[in-house]
This record gives C-alpha cells, sequence and structure tokens, in this order.
C-alpha cells in the first residue's frame, strides 16, 4: 500500500470539484493520457470513467470505477491499469488551516501489479502519486505562479 499526503490550499469543495470532474481525470492522474468517456452520474457509487494509458499510438483502454463516495470527503476507486491489474485507490479530503490536507492511498489488487508488490514497486507507485497529487493540487489552487 502506497500513502501519500500532501496540503492542498484550497478547501475541500475546490478539491472535490476536480475529482467530481471525470472529463479532467487524466490532467491529475499520472499515466491516464485522455479520458474516452465519463458515466452522466460520475463520481456516483458504481459508475466508471473510461480512460486511456499510455502514449499515442500505444495505448491501453481502462476504466475506473467508483466504489464509494463522499463528496468533499472521500473518493474511492478501483482502477484498472493494463498490463499492471487492478489498484484500489482512496482519496481523503481534511479540511485544514484554511486548506485541505488531501491523503492518497493506492494498493494493487489483482494482477501482476499484486502478485508482484514489493519495496521497489512501491517506491515507484509513491513517487508516481506524489506527482499526482501535485498535478491535483495546481488544478484545485487554480496557480496562476508555478510551484516546486
Amino acid at each position: 500500500m502506497a500513502t501519500v499526503e500532501r496540503h492542498v490550499s484550497a478547501e475541500p469543495a475546490a478539491v472535490w470539484a476536480v475529482l467530481a470532474d471525470g472529463w479532467g481525470y487524466s490532467n491529475w492522474v499520472v499515466g491516464a493520457s485522455h479520458v474516452r468517456a465519463v458515466e452522466a452520474a460520475w463520481p456516483a457509487v458504481g459508475t466508471r470513467i473510461h480512460h486511456a494509458q499510455g502514449n499515442w499510438p500505444v495505448t491501453l483502454d481502462d476504466e475506473a470505477v467508483v466504489e464509494q463516495s463522499e463528496p468533499e470527503h472521500r473518493l474511492v476507486l478501483l482502477a484498472r491499469g493494463r498490463p499492471l491489474g487492478s489498484a484500489r485507490v482512496e482519496v481523503t479530503l481534511h479540511p485544514v488551516d484554511g486548506g485541505t490536507r488531501v491523503v492518497f492511498t493506492e494498493t494493487p489488487v489483482s494482477g501482476p501489479g499484486r502478485w508482484l508488490h514489493n519495496p521497489l514497486s512501491e517506491a515507484l507507485l509513491v513517487r508516481r502519486n506524489v506527482e499526482a497529487l501535485s498535478r491535483l493540487a495546481a488544478i484545485a489552487e487554480r496557480r496562476t505562479t508555478p510551484q516546486d
């Protein structure tokens, strides 16, 4: 299980708005190259985002399905990431100091990602998810100047 967290200088409602915009998924999820379709009730439990992984012309069609959804507090997805299998991704939002502490946990649950899970693969997940949180923060904060 790879867990990362970050303080975002935006209220939970603003962070949730990014999560709830299925068409923006590939803007903050590392590895998702583009969104192919978003079910109308997203992010209600059971709804899906259909996306592609990789870079054109070598892409794989995948999807993420909502397992739990608590607006402005928690989103749990089962994300397919071929060829590595599926992972459960939990994003929790905690109001803190005029902003939000975002906790992002990813757990491989099927396929080679689960079978081959080890400290090295965990370190790679952590690095990828640090980048995902950085992207999520930039979008939620509506930055006008870059940050490190």
